[in-house]
């Protein structure tokens, strides 16, 4: 985009604090806030809400992710939620849906699927740590969802319009004028 799009306004709050906001509301266990030093400056962390520097982003997505998971406290018997913060329509309801899987299916890697194609938030069981730590470049998780199809499971989300994700300048557009 030639600028930093989580740093974006809408609403009169950054795509950022949006998706802060939003991970405060929701029923987790663990709640780790992934960026970097230069973000960090723009955000204000609600209690509960652990901060992690990102030192080296320009190695790729992969960093984030597995910072996440290496400050987590849980016992490894719980999944990972992976938020995107650039999905700033999504609202606790929509992530709850996600969530509310779980129970049922545990062993399952968990997304909606908003027009036919695999979309975040995605939820991790436990067992796949060590698969996820093991990613590298600007690989994310859907490198282990796709090595893993056997283990997925796609769910159609109630509201699929407020998983749209802001990629470029035209979804910026969008956004604010829709």
């Amino acid at each position: 985009m030639g600028r930093d799009k989580l740093l974006l306004n809408y609403n009169g709050k950054t795509l950022l604090q949006i998706a802060i906001e939003l991970l405060s509301e929701l029923p987790v266990h663990e709640r780790i806030i992934i960026t970097t030093d230069a973000r960090s400056e723009h955000i204000t962390l609600p209690p509960g809400i652990r901060l992690c520097i990102n030192k080296t982003p320009e190695t790729g997505q992969s960093e984030s992710i597995k910072l996440g998971i290496e400050r987590t406290q849980g016992d490894g018997s719980n999944a990972y939620l992976f938020l995107n913060a650039d999905q700033p329509l999504l609202t606790v309801n929509d992530v709850s849906q996600i969530i509310a899987t779980v129970d049922a299916h545990s062993e399952k890697i968990i997304y909606p699927l908003i027009n036919n194609k695999p979309n975040s938030p995605t939820i991790f069981p436990a067992h796949f740590r060590p698969q996820l730590l093991k990613l590298s470049a600007d690989e994310g998780g859907r490198v282990v969802r796709n090595n893993n199809h056997e283990h997925c499971l796609a769910i159609a989300p109630n509201n699929p319009c407020n998983f749209i994700d802001i990629d470029n300048e035209e979804d910026y557009h969008d956004l604010i004028n829709c």
